[in-house]
C-alpha cells in the first residue's frame, strides 16, 4: 500500500500497488496519476522494496547463551537491491553483526587475525575480483561455497557504530555458506579482508524483542516516494474520471471539452490500460489469508525457460505479511507452487544429489529462466531480460531449486499446493474462485463415468449368463463351445477392465 495526500484536498489517499499509476480521492473524486518517471518502468523493472524490517535500535534477543541488543544500522545498496547491516552489543561487551537481507538474517562475529591463519592453514584468501558465485573456501575444516559476490556503497546509518560511515562509503563484501555456517569476507578495507564467522538464524531463534509493530511496519515498507498530480481539466479546473480505453483524449464531465493529453498523461493512461489488460490469477494488491495470517501480494514476474522445442512459461508472486516476512507463489500450467527460500543450504552428496532434512534428492531439470514481464515490488529490482540458472533436485510434488546468477546463489523448497487451496486463501480472486470449481466438476465427471462403469458392467453380466446358456449344452457335446465361451468373455470384460485401469480403478 503506497499512501499519498491527494494534491488537490489534502486528504489522504493509497494507490493499492506500487504497480497501479492512478487512484481516485474518496474525498474530493479527483482521479491522481503518478509522475511519467515513476511509471516508464513499470513492466520492465520493478521497484525495489524497502525498509520492511521489523527489526529496529534497542531490538534485544539472545544468541549462543548471550543476550544482545541491537544499537547501530547501516544500509548498504547495489544495483539491483539493499540490505541492512545492525550492529549489536552483546552483555559481556563483545559486539557482532546482524545482517537482515531480503528476510533472512545472519548473525556474525569478527574473527582474528590469530585465529584466521589457524584456520585458513596458512592458505592466502582469494581477492574480491577472484570470487564468482559457487567459489569454493576451506575454512575451520569445513568447505564453504560463495553464495553472494557483490560490491556495494552505504546509504545510511543511525545509532551507534564501531566505525565512521557516511556517502560514498563502499565496500566489496562475499559470502560463503556451508549448510547453517556463514561466512563473510569483507573488502572494505582491501586485502587481506576481514572475516565475520557465524550462522543462519531466525527471529525466532534469537528469542527477538521489541520488535516493530506490523502497523510500523506496514507505514514504512512499499512507501511511495514520487509525486502524484491530479488530472483535472485545464478548461474549468474541474476533476477528470478515468475512462478505460483512453489514453490521448479524455472528456470533462463538467464542460464537456475534449483534452488533448500531455504525453506524460498519456503515457500515465496508456500504463493504467496496459496493466488492466493484463491478465494473471492474481495481481499486485490483492491479499491472502494463508496460515491465519493476511499476505498481500507485492509483485509478478512471468518468466520462460526458451526451450527449443516447446517453450514454458510461468508466474512469480511475491507476498508480504508484516509479521511473517516474505514468502512466494508459483503458477505454472501444471498447478501451483509454494516456494520458501531456504536459511539452511542443502547438502550435495554427489554431483546429481543432495541432501537436505534427511531426505536424498536426485538432480532433476537444468534450465536457464529469463524475465519477460515484471510488475509491482520486488526484494530486489527485477529488469526484463533478467537470467537465472535453474538446477531442480527431486520429484515435483517436493523439490529443492539452485538459483545460480552472475552475483549469487540461492537455494528454495517448492512444494505443490491444490488449486483449490489457492481459491481458499484468495476468495476474493475471480481466476483462482474459478479454479475453485474445477475438483467439483471433475467429482462430478468421475461420478458420471463410475455410473457409465457400472451400466456396463450390469450389461456385461447379462450377456455373459445368455452366452454361457447358449454355449454350454454345445461345449459338453464338442470342444468347440469352449472355445466360444472364452473369446466371448473377453470381448465383453476386455474393454471394461481397459477402461478401469485406464481411470485409475480396481
Amino acid at each position: 500500500m503506497q499512501e499519498i495526500n491527494c494534491p488537490s484536498c489534502g486528504a489522504p489517499a493509497a494507490f493499492r500497488s506500487s504497480a497501479a499509476v492512478m487512484v481516485v480521492c474518496e474525498f474530493c473524486h479527483s482521479t491522481l496519476l503518478k509522475d511519467a518517471d515513476t511509471v516508464k518502468d513499470i513492466g520492465k523493472m520493478s521497484a525495489v522494496l524497502e525498509d520492511y524490517t521489523p527489526l529496529q535500535i534497542h531490538t534485544s534477543g539472545q544468541w549462543d547463551g548471550q543476550g544482545f541488543t541491537l544499537v547501530g544500522r547501516i544500509q548498504l545498496r547495489y544495483d539491483s537491491g539493499l540490505w541492512n547491516e545492525w550492529y549489536l552489543l552483546f552483555d559481556d561487551g563483545s559486539d557482532g553483526w546482524l545482517a537482515d537481507a531480503s528476510g533472512q538474517y545472519m548473525l556474525t562475529r569478527r574473527v582474528t587475525a590469530e585465529q584466521s591463519a589457524a584456520q585458513l592453514n596458512g592458505v592466502a584468501l582469494p581477492r574480491h575480483d577472484q570470487l564468482t558465485p559457487g567459489t569454493p573456501l576451506y575454512f575451520d575444516k569445513h568447505r564453504y561455497l560463495a553464495s553472494d559476490v557483490r560490491s556495494a556503497r552505504c546509504t545510511g546509518g543511525q545509532g551507534e557504530l564501531p566505525f565512521a560511515v557516511g556517502a560514498g562509503w563502499t565496500a566489496q563484501v562475499a559470502d560463503f555458506r556451508d549448510e547453517g555456517r556463514f561466512l563473510t569476507l569483507d573488502y572494505a578495507d582491501g586485502d587481506p579482508p576481514a572475516i565475520y564467522a557465524g550462522q543462519a538464524v531466525t527471529l525466532d531463534q534469537l528469542k527477538c524483542q521489541l520488535l516493530r509493530e506490523a502497523g510500523q511496519i506496514a507505514g514504512t515498507a512499499d512507501r511511495y516516494r514520487g509525486k502524484a498530480v491530479p488530472l483535472a481539466c485545464p478548461g474549468c479546473g474541474g476533476p477528470i474520471a478515468y475512462r478505460a480505453g483512453v489514453a490521448s483524449f479524455v472528456v470533462c464531465p463538467s464542460c464537456h471539452s475534449e483534452i488533448d493529453c500531455s504525453t506524460s498523461t498519456a503515457l500515465v493512461l496508456e500504463k493504467q490500460r496496459e496493466l488492466d489488460a493484463l491478465k494473471t490469477s492474481l495481481a499486485p494488491g490483492d491479499i491472502g489469508n494463508i496460515d491465519g495470517k493476511p499476505y498481500t501480494v507485492l509483485g509478478l514476474m512471468q518468466c520462460t525457460d526458451n526451450d527449443e522445442e516447446e517453450a514454458s512459461t510461468w508466474v512469480e508472486y511475491l507476498l508480504f505479511n508484516e509479521q511473517r516476512g516474505l514468502m512466494w507463489l508459483v503458477e505454472q500450467d501444471s498447478g501451483w507452487d509454494r516456494v520458501e527460500v531456504l536459511d539452511t543450504w542443502p547438502r550435495m552428496v554427489s554431483g546429481t544429489s543432495a541432501s537436505y532434512q534427511g531426505q536424498t534428492f536426485q538432480q532433476g531439470y537444468d534450465y536457464e529462466s529469463e524475465v519477460l514481464y515484471a510488475a509491482g515490488t520486488f526484494n530486489w529490482r527485477v529488469k526484463v531480460g533478467d537470467t537465472t540458472r535453474l538446477t531442480e533436485f527431486g520429484k515435483p510434488a517436493r523439490r529443492l531449486t539452485r538459483e545460480t546468477s552472475g552475483t549469487e546463489i540461492v537455494w528454495t523448497l517448492s512444494t505443490t499446493v491444490a488449486r483449490a487451496q489457492l481459491a481458499q486463501w484468495f476468495k476474493s480472486s475471480p481466476g483462482l474462485a474459478a479454479a475453485a470449481r474445477l475438483p467439483q466438476a471433475a467429482r462430478a465427471s468421475a461420478a458420471g463415468n463410475s455410473a457409465d462403469l457400472a451400466f456396463c458392467r450390469k450389461s456385461a453380466k447379462v450377456y455373459a449368463i445368455l452366452l454361457a446358456i447358449l454355449n454350454v449344452p454345445v461345449a459338453l457335446v464338442t470342444d468347440r463351445g469352449w472355445f466360444t465361451i472364452v473369446i466371448g468373455f473377453l470381448l465383453l470384460w476386455a474393454p471394461i477392465w481397459l477402461v478401469q485401469r485406464w481411470a485409475g480403478k480396481d
